[in-house]
């Protein structure tokens, strides 16, 4: 077989709108999601990389930048070999930290001669996802219970800013990473350096970055490069689960970011806003990103992904359309966050697949029943609390409203990630514990003991009935 080498494709920057490039070149013009290169010979600047985002004519493109355009100026020469953006694959990446370039980002040594791999790619096809409905125990009593995770499935943690998102993230890698025999990957699309200097930290002390890989495109990036980041770690995702045959496990800050993103980019490149003003192809790019996570014979891909809720709005599009991919949905409330109950998720409008009697087991699928009942129960009952006061209600409702408080206060848990700031050890719960203690209090064993004392506790043995 002739292996020839790829068609060149050489031309001039004729106009530079921001972050948006038109690139003149004699046909062929290279094809749609190729990368232009724009080097600086004679001059100390960094290689402006472009990416072909559409054709305007037989003769010209036009491109959006994934770097900073500073200096770019016109008929600057342009060359591109018509291949897309393309990452690093292999097992010697574990422990490190790549940009959406796949350069080393974490100050350590280069990497060797490795494959690459384009970022994109197309979903397996049906015939060969396999679907085992299996829960994975995450530690964490409240989604345990309310919102299993599925292994193979993918999880959203929902909330507006400063409710959590990302401490649970966190001890969910320290939980679940150190636990599994697979591989983590890390996805931050425009969040904060802070957040990712924190992280890799972290994982280092907990002992899983050596199964561990971080991918990164900061929120000081251009808008191109968040928009492909997320691809990026999929290709990654995809090579330790097809050539290594692991179980990964991807996390996700921020879903929402992706989108941000791709609405910035559909701006820049003059389209016409849709609904509360994303993009109008805000459902297929975020399909094209979700579809590609799933499970085949070879490995699994389990996804958790935080999504930032603008103004706590859930009809939201960018919230509307992550939740129809997920199989479990983590609700952060606020208003629980401001009352210290910590993790913030909201039992009754968090929700998952996985919560049939086939799959969690009888007792589990009836004893979150019976939470949820009660949570119901004490919800409708706050308005007349707050009305009349708690001496007028009912006797069974006084007890109602009793047990539905001790199973808040034991529904919370002090993490790992956060023991240096609260001063509390993490715990750790087992499915079985979180289980026998939500039954024991709905039984009505712990009435006579306050409330405290089922504060930010483990398994329901850690009660003091003094």
């Amino acid at each position: 077989m002739i292996v020839t080498e790829p068609v060149k494709y050489q031309g001039k920057v004729i106009a530079v709108n921001g972050s948006i490039v038109d690139v003149a070149f004699t046909p062929p013009l290279p094809p749609m999601q190729a990368i232009l290169l724009i080097e600086f010979k004679d001059e100390d600047k960094d290689t402006i990389i472009l990416e072909v985002a559409g054709h305007l004519s037989e003769s010209m493109v036009r491109a959006i930048a994934l770097t900073p355009v500073a200096g770019l100026k016109r008929e600057q020469p342009v060359s591109s070999n018509g291949e897309p953006l393309s990452i690093p694959v292999g097992p010697t990446l574990l422990g490190r930290m790549l940009n959406v370039f796949g350069e080393i980002i974490d100050n350590g040594d280069a990497l060797e001669d490795i494959a690459h791999h384009p970022i994109y790619a197309t979903p397996p096809p049906l015939s060969q996802r396999t679907v085992t409905p299996e829960i994975i125990e995450t530690g964490i009593k409240i989604i345990d219970l309310m919102a299993p995770l599925e292994k193979g499935g993918k999880a959203g943690m929902f909330g507006g800013a400063g409710v959590g998102k990302t401490v649970i993230i966190t001890e969910l890698i320290n939980n679940i990473a150190g636990r599994q025999e697979g591989v983590s990957l890390f996805c931050g699309i425009g969040e904060r350096c802070r957040e990712a200097e924190e992280l890799y930290r972290e994982m280092a002390a907990a002992g899983v970055l050596d199964k561990t890989v971080m991918v990164f495109a900061q929120m000081n990036e251009p808008s191109g490069a968040r928009f492909k980041v997320g691809h990026a770690a999929l290709t990654l995702a995809e090579y330790f689960r097809d050539a290594q045959k692991n179980d990964v496990l991807l996390l996700v800050d921020n879903i929402f970011r992706f989108i941000q993103a791709g609405s910035e980019v559909s701006g820049l490149m003059g389209y016409i806003p849709s609904h509360v003003g994303y993009q109008p192809t805000l459902a297929t790019e975020l399909a094209e990103l979700e579809e590609r996570i799933c499970s085949t014979k070879q490995g699994s891909i389990t996804s958790v992904q935080a999504v930032y809720v603008p103004a706590d709005d859930f009809t939201d599009p960018a919230a509307s359309h992550t939740f129809s991919h997920l199989s479990a949905s983590v609700v952060l409330s606020r208003k629980r966050a401001s009352q210290g109950l910590y993790p913030a998720m909201d039992p009754l409008v968090s929700s998952s697949n996985m919560l049939t009697p086939e799959i969690v087991s009888e007792s589990h699928y009836r004893i979150n029943h019976q939470v949820r009942k009660v949570f119901a129960e004490y919800e409708d009952l706050k308005d007349i609390i707050a009305m009349l006061g708690l001496e007028e209600l009912s006797e069974s409702d006084r007890q109602t409203v009793a047990i539905a408080r001790r199973l808040e206060r034991f529904l919370t848990q002090p993490f790992f990630t956060t023991s240096r700031f609260t001063g509390k050890k993490g715990r750790m719960v087992k499915l079985s514990d979180t289980l026998d203690g939500c039954q024991r209090i709905l039984d009505g064993e712990f009435l006579q003991v306050p409330e405290k004392n089922l504060y930010m506790i483990g398994s329901i043995d850690e009660v003091g009935k003094a």
